[in-house]
């Protein structure tokens, strides 16, 4: 048998080190573990097993508090060797103050890519190209002012029909969401890489023009490439005297200076694991110190160039479209993208192997346009397959007019560095040399005693590692435009008009299905009209959908078809606010701004005249009833307009007491665990127990004068939210501060939380979603998106997979 134990330290209770004191709310806490736990507030200590609020005497201790004999009994009873036990306070557990609740998306997932979003007015454009396969061209200030380039890397079709905006942070998330796992890790790997090696562009992020655009990768542009640069140098360096320069004046000098940097930025890809697989002048940039960087954006941009060609399934036009833009792909890379589509699953075999050693040939070709420039022979692409031929001999033919053509342009002086080449672009890739040989040989080429400033790069790589292909790669891949298709767990029956089944194995999953579904649009699954006014409350119960108005009436919606069923008349001022109530005989309550408060039974058939009915006092500040609240089916409580919230007794309709202490209007009231909390016009939230009616503490009395005003609160056990009249939410978690953010241009009238999701509406006639997410140290409000409307948002319910939202034009929208 287990011993009861107590819930903070897991200590068994005994009569010596672990004495078991009983709370207010019923739980036993050792006298300990009470005398060490917080207080925030006077006279007050949070149950550490139900965390409700309850009163406790501070100056006598836990000791005054009675103990809990039956418990006491049964522990001393079983317990083998009770004197023997010992109290370890450091051995506490800490009580989970949340829910596992649903989210938009996954936490994890967040966290990872959150840091990698730039702010939507980050990025300037200069041209109209966007969303092109090729890279654009803009500037970003993040800090400071600089040019970069933009590669589309997830292309999302337009929203259909939803009535759902995601926010901007929320479009970027799922546009990375939509992306294969294989892409999102390539794409991680160019970001993380761009970081950690200084050869290569700094990628600022992840960015999109807006929602529905396309979702860019924000690289740094240098000042100019090299095709820039020496796109006019026809004949290289040392290609001739008409184009290139001569040899004895500097030509090779500058060429091996240009060449060395230009090692040093492929390595640095090596060095991530990442294979170019196509590289061009224009992949090289010029940093602000005069060094070489690989841009790879650009790298992307030729890779779709070549998947655009070869889709064609001609050899023909992709060599000429790679002769006419320079783009230098070794022939495996070629063969790949020629044959991948259209062969056989079995057949589809390479005669040689992807890795650095493609790159190895990418980069003499570089160097071969620098040294030469066109002058070079151009039939190195022969040696692909076609039908079956093998095309060796020919290829072998090429390399040796271009060793040929070396020697007579450097002579013998630089035999080395010809040998080098020349093996660089060797049919076999695993007899080429590497980069950092590549690198040591153009190194020594230099005069060393004019250069041992520039050191040696000693440099260590696994060379059995093949890396990941960029130009194969998934990013390369991308179409021009995704189809935004749901995701497996968003592929469910939706019944128009009909309630869904949302229950599956004896649990609920409403709350799950709208968070994730709302991933893929959100549905208008029904528009209410009838009331002739501003709909000013909400409720849900016994397959009911009530409505208040300040047309004077309750209207009766049925859950099953959101057809009409009833209209409750009888309030001769404007119906305020709704609650109802789950007792034997389930009620509908609403009050009034005269202090009228109307019971209307709902058993079928349901009545025309209210089953009971009173008013509140009224004296010159009165200005009616502002908000209501239920406790155990047995209380009702009214916050009105002479700043009291009343208590009064639903089975005899007898006022209990009247708690005092607001300064002005009290226009919102919210029950959680046996806590009552009011929103104030004075811009304070004041918190009650439930046994006594006692005041607990009061949060926002340091509250900004500009955020005065609470037109609504929202609590979901350890979250309390409070929304001010300018637009902004201030949230605590278990009575603490964390944020403050504003939501709203203007006035926030409506609010509705389950879970992490916060839904909220108001003057600027948009219903807004958004996350809750953070720990106990630190919490964060994000916009998940938005319902844009033609009027104001008055009243908002969240209640078992839909959204009710009222508006100021007399409608109700339902959406799913």
């Amino acid at each position: 048998m287990e011993l009861p134990e107590c819930p903070v330290c897991l200590q068994s209770f005994d009569d010596r080190d672990a004495i078991p004191r009983v709370l207010s709310c019923g739980h036993s806490v050792c006298e300990a573990c009470l005398a060490e736990l917080p207080q925030r507030y006077p006279n007050t200590i949070r149950c550490p097993a139900c965390t409700q609020l309850v009163k406790y005497p501070s100056q006598q201790g836990p000791s005054s508090l009675p103990k809990n004999i039956d418990l006491l009994r049964l522990s001393l009873q079983n317990s083998p060797s009770p004197s023997k036990h010992s109290h370890r306070h450091n051995q506490r557990s800490t009580i989970n103050s949340g829910y596992d609740h649903s989210s938009f998306w996954s936490p994890e997932f967040y966290d990872a890519w959150k840091n990698w979003i730039l702010p939507h007015d980050a990025v300037l454009t200069e041209d109209h190209c966007l969303g092109q396969l090729s890279s654009s061209k803009g500037r970003v200030y993040i800090g400071v002012n600089r040019c970069v380039s933009l590669a589309p890397i997830v292309c999302l079709s337009p929203g259909n029909d939803s009535k759902f905006r995601f926010s901007y942070v929320a479009w970027v998330i799922k546009c990375l969401e939509r992306m294969s796992e294989v892409a999102r890790e390539e794409l991680a790997r160019i970001l993380e890489a761009s970081v950690r090696q200084s050869r290569v562009c700094r990628a600022f992020g992840l960015w999109s023009e807006g929602v529905e655009a396309p979702l860019y990768m924000v690289c740094e542009r240098q000042s100019g490439n090299l095709l820039d640069k020496f796109g006019e140098l026809g004949n290289g360096f040392v290609g001739g005297n008409e184009g290139g320069l001569e040899l004895d004046g500097g030509g090779i000098f500058s060429f091996l200076m240009i060449g060395r940097g230009v090692c040093e930025a492929v390595l640095s890809l090596h060095l991530e694991g990442l294979v170019a697989g196509c590289l061009g002048l224009s992949c090289f940039s010029f940093d602000e110190l005069g060094g070489i960087c690989v841009d790879l954006n650009e790298v992307l941009g030729m890779g779709r160039q070549l998947h655009a060609v070869s889709g064609k399934h001609e050899k023909e036009a992709m060599c000429k479209d790679c002769l006419e833009n320079e783009i230098f792909a070794s022939p495996e890379v070629l063969y790949e993208l020629l044959h991948k589509r259209r062969s056989a699953p079995d057949s589809g075999h390479l005669r040689y192997p992807i890795g650095y050693g493609s790159d190895v040939w990418s980069l003499a070709r570089v160097l071969l346009w620098l040294l030469i420039g066109n002058e070079l022979p151009r039939n190195s692409l022969e040696m692909i397959e076609e039908n079956g031929g093998d095309s060796t001999a020919s290829y072998v033919c090429w390399v040796e007019k271009v060793s040929s053509f070396l020697e007579d342009k450097l002579g013998s002086e630089y035999l080395s560095l010809r040998k080098t080449l020349c093996k660089c672009l060797d049919v076999n890739p695993g007899n080429r040399p590497d980069v950092v040989d590549v690198r040591k040989s153009i190194q020594d080429t230099l005069v060393k005693p004019q250069f041992e400033f520039l050191g040696n790069l000693e440099v260590t790589k696994n060379k059995d590692s093949a890396g990941h292909c960029l130009v194969l790669g998934e990013l390369c891949l991308l179409p021009k435009e995704w189809s935004d298709e749901p995701r497996e767990h968003e592929l469910r029956e939706k019944e128009i008009g009909g309630q869904p089944n949302f229950v599956q194995d004896g649990k609920d999953k409403s709350d799950e299905d709208f968070a994730a579904g709302l991933s893929g649009g959100l549905t208008e699954l029904k528009d209410l009209r009838g009331h002739l006014d501003c709909v000013s409350g909400l409720a849900v119960g016994g397959g009911y959908l009530f409505s208040s108005s300040f047309d004077k009436t309750v209207r009766v919606w049925s859950l099953q078809d959101l057809s009409h069923l009833h209209t409750f008349r009888g309030h001769e001022n404007k119906v305020m606010a709704l609650v109802y109530v789950d007792e034997e005989e389930p009620l509908c309550i609403s009050g009034d701004s005269g202090g009228g408060i109307f019971i209307w039974g709902i058993a079928s058939p349901l009545r025309q005249d209210p089953l009971r009915k009173w008013n509140e006092k009224k004296d010159w500040r009165f200005s009616g009833i502002h908000s209501l609240a239920v406790f155990k089916n047995h209380s009702l409580y009214t916050g009105s307009g002479d700043r009291t919230i009343k208590a009064w007794s639903l089975k005899d309709e007898t006022l209990i007491c009247t708690m005092t202490g607001h300064r002005s209007v009290v226009s919102t009231l919210a029950v959680c665990d046996e806590v009552l909390y009011s929103g104030s016009w004075d811009g304070t939230v004041r918190l009650w127990s439930l046994n006594d009616h006692c005041p607990l503490t009061v949060l926002g009395e340091d509250t900004l004068p500009e955020m005065k005003s609470i037109l609504a609160v929202t609590v979901d056990r350890h979250l309390l939210v409070a929304a001010h009249e300018n637009g902004c939410i201030k949230v605590w978690r278990n009575d603490v501060f964390m944020n403050s953010k504003t939501l709203h241009n203007g006035a926030i009238f409506a609010m509705s939380m389950q879970g992490k999701c916060l839904y909220t509406g108001g003057w600027d006639k948009g219903v807004n979603i958004q996350e809750l997410s953070g720990d106990e140290f630190e919490l964060d409000v994000i916009a998940y998106g938005s319902i844009p409307y033609s009027s104001v948002a008055t009243a908002i319910l969240y209640s078992q997979g839909k959204l009710y939202v009222g508006y100021a034009d007399k409608s109700i929208k339902v959406y799913q």
